[in-house]
């Protein structure tokens, strides 16, 4: 079985920072995209970063030029720093992840962080 766990979320005041990390464990043969959404209440779940095995990475308009997607492949972990936070980034945070193993490719979801920006 293969999990994924984030850590890292919080409560913060606007204009602050939060970091966002993401591990996944269990047999893994390699990963290939991973990710984070975000859901605040009363919306859909929301792309806001994405990076390839190979660290190419892409960005919700939003969060352009404030936010920053990074992997660690040995380790597994995808992280998310986020930068001059604002209260409409108040949301759940969940990572995602394209788990490789024994020939067969897994979307797996990590159980949300709560991030809560106060204005």
């Amino acid at each position: 079985q293969v999990q994924l766990v984030e850590s890292g979320g919080g409560l913060v005041q606007a204009g602050g920072s939060l970091g966002l990390s993401c591990v996944a464990s269990g047999t893994i043969f390699s990963i290939k995209g991973m990710g984070w959404y975000r859901q605040a209440p009363g919306k859909q779940r929301e792309l806001v970063a994405t990076i390839t095995s190979g660290g190419i990475t892409n960005y919700e308009e939003s969060v352009k030029g404030r936010f920053t997607i990074s992997r660690d492949n040995a380790k597994n972990t995808v992280y998310l720093q986020m930068r001059s936070l604002k209260p409409e980034d108040t949301a759940v945070y969940y990572c995602n992840a394209v788990v490789v193993a024994y020939n067969v490719e897994y979307i797996k979801w990590g159980q949300g962080t709560q991030v809560t920006v106060s204005s």
